[in-house]
């Protein structure tokens, strides 16, 4: 009778260790995907995949950094490419998240203050800087 209860626990056990690893399997799945889509569209802006766990090793969220544009009022162009392609990247995924909206929005905002000195001197970024 004892080795028949060892039987059960072990098999109990080892049932829950499967469990396990698929939901860590699958949420890494998940997560990955996400964070995937955000580093392609981001290209050079891009850095890498960071994948944060919790105390029991199951993947919770992730990110991936990238570089903000700063605004260039000598050269609002770059600025505005620079914002598209951060938008593009923080909207990438099929389910973006309220960080990655925030993201976009942040990145909106810095593409439509260039955009304003493009409009106040539609010149700027295009005369030869003698002083360089």
């Amino acid at each position: 009778m004892l080795s028949a209860v060892r039987m059960f626990s072990n098999n109990f056990a080892s049932s829950q260790q499967k469990q396990r690893q698929d939901l860590i399997n699958e949420r890494y799945s998940e997560i990955y995907s996400h964070e995937l889509a955000h580093q392609r569209a981001g290209g050079h802006l891009a850095g890498g995949i960071v994948i944060e766990r919790d105390a029991n090793g199951i993947p919770v969220g992730g990110h991936v950094p990238i570089k903000m544009p700063a605004l260039d009022k000598n050269n609002p162009d770059k600025t505005i490419k620079d914002a598209n392609t951060v938008i593009n990247s923080a909207m990438a995924p099929s389910d973006p998240s309220a960080q990655d909206y925030k993201v976009a929005n942040q990145a909106r905002s810095i593409k439509s203050q260039a955009e304003s000195f493009k409009k106040e001197d539609p010149e700027v970024g295009k005369r030869l800087n003698v002083s360089a």
